[in-house]
């Protein structure tokens, strides 16, 4: 069974399940999840994309349908079809329940892509050490805060890495958008989750909007996720905007983001395919104001955004809640479009930050965890 309610997570589902398949081709795979992994093989009994929201206000509403899923995956647990192990990918609040339930009814557990201890929560790492068997982490901070708990913990590298070395072929969109030699193009990035539509859309059209006051001659191009919809997203921009809208299947994020001169997007993995593609950004979020009031009491990192994260320092701007605002945001990417030197200083950093994620091969290596869970005898 394989669990992952984020966009990501489908995609490191997916290059999960093709590994595994690879080295042990009887392995089968069912769960929650989204079209990749889907196209991978895996049997979706729950889209991830329904169960997928973020703050505490926003899952109060989508509670109910929240339980059922749960209650239906921990009847599979236990049920004639019982599976050999566990794969829980990112999702925290849900998925460590879960695992919960799967060291009762016996199934070893796979964490990967692990909880975020070092933001936030950090006495959870207890927790997770008596019911997770092994632990993915994709960051070379992280095993250390397992350390003494008795977890078995491997530095795996970022999935992202393997995605980006799978990137041979380039798609030039500003030709395919008729995009003149020396107008811009500036990237929108909405984000994968519908409230994260709900709460930063708005903003994402009147930035641009002045973006375009600015420079008439700019051109705007937003990619939508697997999760969402393309005409939910085109509703919300004015006719008149100079945009185009890019999805999942018809182009690569990664040929997206090359594309660009400057990029805006909502905080999440996204900004670390962003950084691999070198292009410059600046990163926003908005939530409910109660679940950010919550949060802000929680969190503890110097930074949200995931490059700044990985960086150690704020190599790539954030506009967090009321100080995301369409003027600061605007001013910000024209700032990226306007001033070359500070754009490359931004690219540089970018391009520094490759060297932090590890090597390609993080599936291969997750896929030899999970074979190890499975079948222990084996050495890999």
């Amino acid at each position: 069974m394989i669990v992952t309610g984020e966009a990501s997570g489908d995609l490191h589902g997916a290059n999960l399940i093709k590994a595994a398949k690879k080295l042990s081709p009887d392995m089968n795979f069912f769960g929650v999840g989204g079209r990749q992994m889907a196209a991978a093989g895996c049997e979706i009994l729950i889209p991830g994309e329904e169960l997928s929201v973020m703050g505490i206000a926003e899952i109060v509403g989508h509670f109910p349908f929240i339980w059922r899923s749960f209650q239906r995956l921990k009847c599979e647990l236990r049920s004639q079809r019982k599976p050999d192990a566990l794969v829980l990918i990112d999702f925290p609040d849900f998925n460590l329940r879960l695992a919960r339930q799967a060291k009762n009814a016996g199934v070893p557990v796979l964490y990967y892509v692990s909880p975020q201890v070092w933001a936030w929560r950090r006495g959870r790492v207890k927790k997770i050490a008596r019911v997770v068997d092994s632990l993915a982490a994709i960051f070379p901070f992280e095993p250390a805060y397992y350390d003494n708990l008795g977890i078995q913990v491997k530095y795996v590298g970022h999935p992202l890495l393997d995605e980006f070395a799978a990137h041979t072929t380039h798609d030039d969109l500003r030709q395919r958008l008729q995009v003149k030699a020396g107008d811009k193009l500036v990237g929108l990035f909405p984000g994968s989750r519908r409230n994260e539509l709900h709460f930063m859309l708005e903003t994402l059209v009147a930035t641009a909007k002045l973006i375009h006051e600015d420079k008439p001659g700019a051109h705007f191009l937003v990619p939508i996720a697997d999760t969402l919809k393309k005409e939910e997203v085109q509703a919300k921009f004015p006719p008149a905007l100079p945009i185009s809208f890019v999805e999942a299947g018809d182009a690569s994020i990664y040929d997206v983001a090359g594309s660009c001169d400057a990029i805006l997007s909502v905080s999440g993995t996204v900004t670390l395919q962003i950084a691999l593609a070198g292009t410059p950004m600046a990163i926003l979020y908005k939530m409910a104001p109660f679940s950010y009031a919550i949060a802000k009491r929680l969190v503890r990192v110097a930074h949200i955004g995931l490059p700044n994260i990985v960086a150690g320092s704020r190599i790539v701007p954030e506009f967090i809640q009321d100080k995301a605002t369409p003027h600061a945001l605007a001013g910000e990417v024209l700032r990226i479009l306007n001033d070359d030197n500070y754009a490359e200083s931004m690219r540089e950093a970018l391009h520094r930050l490759q060297g932090r994620l590890g090597a390609p091969g993080c599936a291969t290596r997750v896929a030899e965890m999970l074979l190890d869970l499975v079948q222990p005898q084996h050495a890999f």
